[in-house]
Order: structure tokens, then C-alpha cells, then sequence
């Protein structure tokens, strides 16, 4: 049996599951936000009551908003701010008596995507994550990729490509949260959608509700999603530029914008170098249950440590 869990900033989910992928147990607890110690005991919880749920033993994965340094060890880059800095591998393993296996929690869909969704079978999956920020996984033969430094898939965080001068713009008056301007995630996020709404309508909609404005035909909404799709297209084709992966997966609050689906594949192709560009854009085939079932599957078939 796998455990996967993934630890929110808001929420903590478990799911249990069988070698076969089929779904045991599951169960979500509200995160303790700014306590470590209680994090690490609400994980633990967790764990135990899934093992005594199903009767069976398992291997853990978890899934942060962060990631492990190669070089400490600890918690680097989590929005979580709590976890940064901490033996959070070390920390867990003491507590549950095994090896715990953490990868960023946008690795943990394109695993999820990669063992048994929209990615299944593919060499190279390139995972997005479009909601209220703005990220991106690796899975590689179906096994998380973090790269050397650990930062692998932190495509959120590099400018946005070929910026006409209202971006430009945009980004001088938008910063991102990381200190730098014109990154990408200020653009393709949900939050940014709705931050590009405002500026040209003066309204403080959400995404949903901006989407349903389009639906009825509203033009300043519709050129809000024209210059969504446009962003989006042109920080994509940057990846196949220099990744090329074999299927790109969306995942987020803008991935169940069915339209992207058909523009943003055409829209690509204008920034593609060569002007070719036929990569499968898919929504994630377990939505928002792909992280946590990703972290299950950090364990590769063959080998558990019990």
C-alpha cells in the first residue's frame, strides 16, 4: 500500500493506495499554520489513521509548496513559511519509523499525471499548475525531476517571454511576491487573470467570474481572455523551446477553462522556434485529487522501505 499526503497551506490531505492505483482511504484535516511541531503531528495522525482505516502498512510521500535543498537538506522556497529551514525528511521519518520520500507538490502532479493520467506512458511530462500562483512539475520516466539545486519546474519564476509594452508595463506595476518583476506566475496565474481584469475594467472579479462573462458575450472580458491565452501560449512555448516535453498537463482553477484547450495549442506555435509545435495540452485526468495521489506514487514500484 502507498500513503500519499499533501500538506497545504490551508489543508492537509491523506489517500491510501493500492499497488493498482486504486483509491483506500482518504481523509483531509485543516493545516496548522504557522506551528511546526503541530504540522509534523497532524501528518503523523494522519498516517496512522489510514493505516488503521485499511489494515495495512505503507510507504509515505509527501507533497509541499516548497522543496529540499540539495545542499542542506531543508526546506527551501515554501509559501508555507513555517517549513522553511526544517528537517522536514529527517523530522518525519523519527516520527513514522520509515523513509519518507518529499518532492514539491507540482512534481507530485506531473507524477500523479505521469503513472496513470493524462501523462501516462510518456517519456517527458511537463505539469502546470494555474491558480492562485503559478507552478510547474517534472516527471521523467514517471519519477519526479528537482534538478541539481532543487528548482527544477520553477517556471513561475522566470520572466514572462517577448513582453509587448503593455506588459511591459504590467510588470513594472505588478510585482511578484518574490521580489522580482515580470514573472510569469504575475501573468498565467488565476490571480494574475484577474489583476489584468481590473486594470482595464476597474472591477475585482475572480477568475470564475470573469469566465462567466465571456460565456455572455462581454468584450472587455473576452480581451481579458485573449490576452490571457496570448501569455500563456508565449510562457509555454519557452518550455518546449528549451524542454520539449511530450504532453504538457494543466492542472489549477484556470485549468477548467475548457477553451485553453483548443487556442492556447495554435497560439503556441507563433513563438515556437521553427513555428512547429504539435505537443498535447491535457487537463489533468484526477484534478485536484493529483497531488496527493503523486505523492503516493513518489515510491517507485519496486522498491519500498517499510
Amino acid at each position: 500500500m502507498r500513503i500519499g499526503i499533501d500538506l497545504g497551506g490551508t489543508k492537509i490531505e491523506v489517500i491510501a493506495l493500492s499497488d493498482e492505483g486504486k483509491e483506500l482511504f482518504r481523509k483531509r484535516v485543516d493545516t496548522p499554520r504557522n506551528d511546526y511541531e503541530r504540522t509534523l503531528k497532524a501528518i503523523e495522525g494522519l498516517v496512522l489513521d489510514a493505516e488503521k482505516g485499511t489494515g495495512q502498512r505503507g510507504s509515505v510521500g509527501l507533497g509541499i509548496p516548497g522543496t529540499l535543498s540539495p545542499f542542506t537538506g531543508k526546506v527551501k522556497n515554501a509559501n508555507s513559511v513555517w517549513l522553511n529551514g526544517q528537517q522536514l525528511d529527517e523530522d518525519l521519518a523519527l516520527l513514522l519509523k520509515r523513509e519518507v520520500h518529499i518532492a514539491n507538490d507540482a512534481n507530485c502532479l506531473a507524477v500523479s499525471e505521469a503513472t496513470d493520467g493524462a501523462g501516462a506512458g510518456r517519456h517527458t511530462v511537463f505539469a502546470v499548475i494555474i491558480g492562485t500562483g503559478c507552478g510547474s512539475g517534472i516527471a521523467l520516466n514517471g519519477v519526479a525531476h528537482a534538478g541539481g539545486n532543487g528548482n527544477a519546474g520553477e517556471w513561475g519564476h522566470n520572466p514572462l517571454p517577448w513582453q509587448d509594452e503593455e506588459e511591459i508595463q504590467f510588470a513594472r506595476e505588478v510585482p511578484c511576491y518574490c521580489g522580482k518583476s515580470g514573472c510569469v506566475e504575475t501573468f498565467v496565474s488565476g490571480t494574475g487573470f484577474a489583476e489584468d481584469y481590473f486594470r482595464h475594467s476597474g472591477q475585482r472579479l475572480n477568475g470564475a467570474e470573469i469566465i462567466a462573462l465571456v460565456e455572455r458575450g462581454d468584450e472587455t472580458a473576452e480581451l481579458a481572455l485573449g490576452r490571457y491565452e496570448r501569455r500563456l501560449a508565449k510562457a509555454l512555448a519557452n518550455v518546449v523551446n528549451i524542454l520539449d516535453p511530450d504532453v504538457i498537463v494543466f492542472g489549477g482553477g484556470m485549468s477548467n477553462v475548457d477553451r485553453l484547450y483548443q487556442t492556447v495549442p495554435l497560439l503556441v506555435k507563433q513563438w515556437v522556434f521553427g513555428g512547429e509545435c504539435e505537443t498535447p495540452m491535457l487537463k489533468a485526468v484526477h484534478g485536484d485529487s493529483s497531488g496527493v495521489r503523486g505523492a503516493a506514487w513518489l515510491w517507485p514500484q519496486s522498491r519500498f522501505a517499510l
